[in-house]
């Protein structure tokens, strides 16, 4: 479930950072850390099919549902990195005019 759900994020956000115009939001950075942990979860879930065999396609509900938290989180740890990269680099200047106006 974990490699089912960053596969998708993965393909929504290269999908997004495909069609764009500009890359003034920096979604390559996102879309890298998404298949990059798509990948890691592949390889966990080879390594899981060699050991279980058969059994890995019958997982316990208890076993999909932690799994689907943990994808999940996954995703919202790569948002919350990616949202602070775009906050610190502030592409656009949003926070750079704010912050010259509070000060006038």
């Amino acid at each position: 479930m974990t490699l089912l759900v960053t596969v998708f994020a993965a393909v929504f956000v290269t999908v997004k950072w495909y069609t764009r115009k500009d890359d003034s939001m920096k979604l390559g950075i996102l879309c890298f850390m998404y298949w990059g942990a798509s990948i890691m979860w592949l390889v966990d879930a080879i390594f899981e099919y060699a050991e279980l065999h058969a059994e890995y396609f019958t997982p316990a509900l208890e076993d999909m549902l932690n799994d689907l938290f943990l994808g999940l989180s996954v995703i919202a740890l790569g948002l919350i990195i990616w949202l602070v990269r775009l906050l610190i680099t502030d592409p656009k200047g949003v926070i750079w005019k704010a912050l010259k106006k509070n000060q006038t």
